[in-house]
């Protein structure tokens, strides 16, 4: 065996002057056999090591004359060769979002300002001699030249001022396919997209090997092909530019259509839970949402929805929801009086007057404009219409009645100063509307999907019809913290008067302590969004689905939400389900996708819910038909023998 860690033999200092030449030519050799013997030995225990790179290295590699075989893959590189005069931020997303393996590199070299500016100096003087010279021939202006002068003389502008750098770019794009004809095909369409753009790009021939080496992460340029840019240009091309919004929990809310992506997202891992849902009719707006809730179910949360056409009944029907149908002639009732129940470290007095603060907002949109003194009258009124019921700072509020709407009229009539609004009041305790605001409340949120009809209501009574649900719902989360959501549709109602837009403002607002998201729906995004409460919901909602806008919304929509020049576009060309989602500071283009099952469940398209009630009779009656044919049961022999 031999000894690899044997020691070199040194010679002392002082015996150095005694040997003899050929003995010191002899000590030199021996070591340097001794030092390729080791490296040898090195050598030949690394072949017997696995390394990462053999473990992902192809089986072998075929070099052709355009592509490259790799195992069983297939690779061939394109590379620009020249850009046109003007290019837009984000002209190379369709290349990066092509669904296809790609390899992309970005080669950069820095160019001195002072030699670009030399170059640019000598290349003015040449533009304007030829000008100059075209005009004493009175031959007619060149307005390619003059572009040319006034372009150089920017960029010399902005070089001087240090506004832009220059350098020489290289793009490379290296296309994988498994098999030629595919890689032909893809690097066509690669083209293509390249030539939209005024790009124009080439294939590699005889260099195949180097271009597929430029493209590995190595930084290694081995096509060298590159073009004169400055900063600007250069940085229109910056790669990263489709958000991902995939995530480990949460719900599908949709495809990405930047990369095809999945757009996975919990609401309530942001700051806030609330959400807001902009659209114009039957762009999709209610499925989009019914989706998200049909989703959150699954996942253990609660959803509360006031639904101003009935839309829900079949998605509450489905699940097993509560539906309740708001109107006059209806058995359910709510009184706004309610008292939410107490919190431990809450006080009675202060239970009362927060409830005080809401029903002076609701009353303002019964009985409209009030002066100071008929203000003051009222609050005064509706603490002694809670004293009536021996509701005060000192009772117990588990064992007291709420006082009705007639209990405050009875009050305001017996104060000085009053007379007048108990009988503005009276048409909502004695007069037509009497028996929605009049009776004790009858009806509980206990399931996990509770949906209240409010498109009974006359449109005199919906606002204040959803104010007293959206108060009766309030009183219930402050009661029990649990993981809720609430749909708010058709949200407009509420902004056009100042008291309810403030309530619905102010519930947004204090939702996240108790674990409540609130959804917002409207299709009236002018009236919203320039009342300054909207403005307020939507920047206190973290999440924000814009769907297709109408020509007549699209500027203050695009102001409220920064949205680019292509956003704006997009969202007035969107087909039914697509639109942009905005989740926190990222945001990418969504199409909204359902299974069949969950599309049958939640879809509001008139003519697919004709046809479902049509199957659901046609499956009735054919059962009944099934049970009527059957023949009965033979009676037993009286002879006692089993029938067989």
């Amino acid at each position: 065996m031999v000894n690899l860690s044997k020691k070199i033999r040194t010679v002392p200092t002082e015996e150095a002057p005694q040997l003899t030449q050929q003995e010191l030519v002899r000590l030199k050799q021996q070591e340097l056999e001794e030092k390729k013997f080791t490296l040898e030995s090195e050598r030949v225990y690394r072949l017997g090591v696995v390394s990462v790179r053999d473990l992902i290295a192809p089986a072998a590699m075929k070099i052709e004359s355009n592509h490259l075989k790799l195992g069983s893959m297939f690779v061939r590189t394109v590379f620009v060769v020249t850009y046109p005069r003007y290019i837009s931020v984000g002209w190379f997303a369709p290349v990066i979002n092509l669904n296809v393996p790609l390899d992309i590199a970005m080669f950069f070299y820095p160019v001195g300002s002072e030699v670009i500016l030399k170059q640019l100096r000598n290349k003015v003087g040449a533009l304007e001699a030829q000008i100059l010279a075209d005009a004493e021939k009175g031959a007619p202006r060149d307005p390619i030249r003059e572009t040319a002068l006034r372009d150089i003389e920017r960029l010399r502008d902005d070089l001087t001022q240090g506004m832009e750098k220059f350098f020489q770019f290289a793009l490379y794009v290296s296309i994988y396919a498994d098999s030629l004809d595919n890689l032909n095909r893809i690097t066509e369409k690669v083209e293509s997209l390249f030539g939209q753009k005024l790009v124009y790009s080439k294939r590699v021939y005889y260099q195949a090997e180097q271009g597929f080496n430029s493209t590995l992460p190595l930084a290694d340029d081995q096509l060298m092909v590159t073009f004169n840019m400055n900063t600007s240009p250069c940085a229109s091309s910056f790669p990263f530019i489709s958000s991902e919004l995939t995530s480990d929990n949460g719900i599908l809310y949709g495809i990405n259509r930047h990369n095809n992506s999945l757009i996975l997202f919990d609401r309530f891992s942001l700051q806030n839970a609330n959400s807001v849902v902009f659209a114009t009719s039957g762009a999709g707006k209610s499925y989009s949402v019914k989706l998200e809730v049909l989703r959150s179910m699954m996942l253990g949360t609660d959803v509360i929805i006031i639904d101003p056409e009935r839309e829900y009944k079949y998605l509450s029907d489905a699940v097993g929801g509560t539906y309740i149908n708001i109107s006059l002639n209806s058995e359910s009732k709510i009184n706004p009086f309610d008292l939410p129940k107490q919190v431990a470290d809450q006080k009675t007095a202060d239970v009362i007057r927060s409830a005080v603060i809401t029903l002076k907002g609701l009353l303002r949109l019964m009985l409209g404009e009030m002066s100071h003194e008929e203000d003051s009258i009222l609050d005064r009124a509706l603490i002694e219409a809670y004293a009536k019921n021996d509701i005060t700072s000192d009772a117990d509020l588990s064992k007291v009645r709420s006082p009705l709407m007639r209990d405050l009229g009875d009050v305001l009539a017996g104060m000085k100063g009053g007379e007048d609004l108990a009988l503005r009041l009276k048409k909502y305790t004695e007069g037509t509307f009497a028996g929605l605001f009049n009776s004790p409340t009858n009806v509980e949120i206990t399931n996990q999907l509770v949906v209240f009809s409010v498109r009974d209501l006359e449109d005199e009574l919906r606002p204040i019809g959803i104010s007293t649900i959206i108060s009766y719902i309030w009183n219930i989360v402050r009661s029990e913290m649990k993981k809720r959501l609430l749909v708010i549709d058709e949200a407009w109602w509420l902004m056009q008067h100042e008291d309810s837009a403030k309530f619905i403002y102010a519930l947004v607002k204090r939702c996240r302590k108790y674990y409540l998201g609130i959804t917002t729906i409207t299709q009236d995004v002018n009236d919203f969004l320039l009342s300054p409460y909207g403005q307020a919901i939507v920047t206190n909602s973290s999440i924000q689905l814009l769907m297709k806008q109408s020509p007549a919304s699209i500027d203050i929509v695009a102001k409220t939400f920064l949205l680019t020049q292509g956003e704006k576009y997009l969202l007035l060309e969107s087909g039914v389900g697509e639109g942009i989602f905005f989740a926190g500071t990222k945001h990418a283009a969504i199409k909204v996708v359902a299974s069949y099952t969950e599309d049958q469940i939640i879809t509001s398209d008139p003519r697919q819910l004709l046809e479902i009630e049509a199957a659901k009779r046609e499956f009735e009656q054919s059962l009944a038909t099934q049970g009527q044919e059957e023949p009965t049961a033979a009676e037993p022999p009286l002879t006692g023998e089993t029938p067989f």
